[in-house]
Parts: C-alpha cells; sequence; structure tokens
C-alpha cells in the first residue's frame, strides 16, 4: 500500500462527504460547509492522507495566529489503529510550527475515546469541558490544547 499526503482540493468534496457522513452521522459538514472551508485558505489548512488513490484519512487547521485550532481528524474505519490519525496530526503540528504557532487547541467529543487516546499520546491536554456541547445526545466536549515549541527552541541542537 503507498501511502501519500496532499492538500484537499475542490475536486476531492464528494469523497470527503462521503467519509464525513460515515464517520460522523449526526455531526457531518454538510457540502456548503466544506466549500466554505476550502476557500478559507490560506487561513484553513486541509490536507488528506491517500492509499492507492483512496481517500483514508483527512484533517484541517484553522490558523489564528499564535494558536492553530484543529477543526477535524478523520480516520476511515479500514485505516483506524493503523497510526493514520498520529501522521495526519504530526502533519497538522508541522503546519502550524512552519506558520509561527506557539499552541494547537481542538474540541472532542467527550464519549470518542479512541480519539481522546489519540490525542492525549500527541502531548494534548484537557483544558475545559462545555457541557452538552454535541446535539443531539447532550455529549460534552472536550477542549484541548498542546503547547508547540517557540522558535528559539526548535533552533537548539
Amino acid at each position: 500500500m503507498t501511502l501519500a499526503m496532499r492538500e484537499i482540493g475542490w475536486p476531492d468534496v464528494p469523497e470527503l462527504l462521503a467519509l464525513d457522513s460515515m464517520l460522523f452521522p449526526s455531526d457531518a459538514w454538510p457540502s456548503a460547509s466544506w466549500w466554505a472551508e476550502l476557500a478559507a485558505r490560506p487561513r484553513r489548512d486541509y490536507v488528506l492522507l491517500h492509499a492507492d488513490g483512496r481517500v483514508i484519512g483527512y484533517a484541517g487547521l484553522d490558523h489564528t495566529g499564535s494558536v492553530s485550532d484543529i477543526m477535524t481528524v478523520a480516520v476511515a474505519p479500514e485505516a483506524q489503529g493503523r497510526g493514520v490519525g498520529r501522521m495526519l496530526l504530526q502533519e497538522l503540528e508541522t503546519r502550524s510550527i512552519a506558520r509561527g504557532a506557539t499552541a494547537m487547541m481542538l474540541e472532542v467529543r467527550a464519549d470518542n475515546a479512541a480519539a481522546i487516546g489519540l490525542y492525549e499520546r500527541a502531548g494534548f491536554e484537557l483544558i475545559r469541558r462545555r457541557r452538552r456541547y454535541y446535539q443531539p445526545g447532550d455529549i460534552d466536549a472536550l477542549v484541548m490544547r498542546k503547547h508547540l515549541p517557540t522558535s528559539t527552541q526548535r533552533a537548539q541542537p
């Protein structure tokens, strides 16, 4: 299997819609949201990972200066548990550092143990809980943050 990371483009929207609907049935982004997100570049930054031409994961950032907000991370069911999420997070971190961010933030559903574990292993820490944030279902959102190395820390050998 050949893996490749690349920028998300307009032609990818139908495949992203299908995968998003499968992974997040109650929270999937509609087509208009994907179009708006891609139109917001360069502030928004989206990548996908594909294996042999098929999308197996995607992720995106909102660069807001010193903090990059992770907008989404998704991994196809057949690719889960194989390091795809870790690769996507590493790419987002690399892009955040390149833009001068000193931290990354995200929100995750409190009932998504696999994602929470991924984020904790990547160095994210819980900073706040938003009660009943995700509807329907009254699911809490966990707000997590990861501090990134500063430019002086990156320059040290």
